[in-house]
């Protein structure tokens, strides 16, 4: 019994990091809604950091990256900001693991779709209409990504030839009978 135990706790001490780790992150969250636009930059006065916010805060430039969905990430000097609001160092943290960057010179321009993938990564200035016509050349299919919460439904015990029927949308699923207690193993 002993062991059981112990192999149990040691199987959940290794893969409950794994699976948190899998949707903790900053990206993960934005996933489905949003296109983030990363620039990681060795300081707040970086000259590519700092000219491509300029741009950014021109109108025509602004309302081009508010109708693509688009975000703002900086991480300058291991502080990160989203859209101008200071992350807190684990979200930081998470946000550059997520992106699996290696060691680099200079100042990184990274593009994310709505489905996660990089389409854009560049070392050094980006023009902001680069940066827009790589959106635009997407495919139609990611442009009008958009998740939705999907309604999760148990089947009750015994039901399981009747698929396909699902509750009422925003309807909470019917609780399932409990399950008989386990039979106790012998030693």
């Amino acid at each position: 019994m002993l062991v059981r135990s112990l192999t149990l706790a040691t199987l959940l001490a290794v893969a409950c990091p794994l699976m948190a780790a899998d949707s903790d992150g900053p990206l993960a969250l934005e996933r489905g809604r949003t296109r983030p636009l990363i620039i990681i930059a060795p300081s707040t006065v970086d000259p590519t950091l700092v000219s491509l916010k300029k741009a950014l805060d021109e109108p025509a430039n602004r309302q081009a990256f508010t109708e693509r969905n688009m975000v703002l990430f900086t991480i300058a000097n291991t502080i990160g900001q989203r859209e101008g609001k200071n992350m807190d160092p684990q979200t930081t943290m998470a946000l550059i693991r997520e992106l699996k960057l290696g060691a680099s010179v200079g100042t990184k321009v990274i593009l994310m779709g709505k489905d996660g993938e990089k389409k854009l990564e560049r070392i050094g200035a980006v023009d902001p209409k680069e940066i827009f016509s790589t959106i635009d050349q997407l495919p139609a299919s990611e442009k009008e990504m958009v998740t939705t919460t999907p309604v999760v439904t148990e089947a009750a015990p015994g039901k399981e030839g009747k698929e396909g029927k699902e509750g009422k949308p925003g309807k909470p699923a019917k609780p399932a009978k409990p399950a008989a207690p386990p039979k106790p193993l012998e030693d």
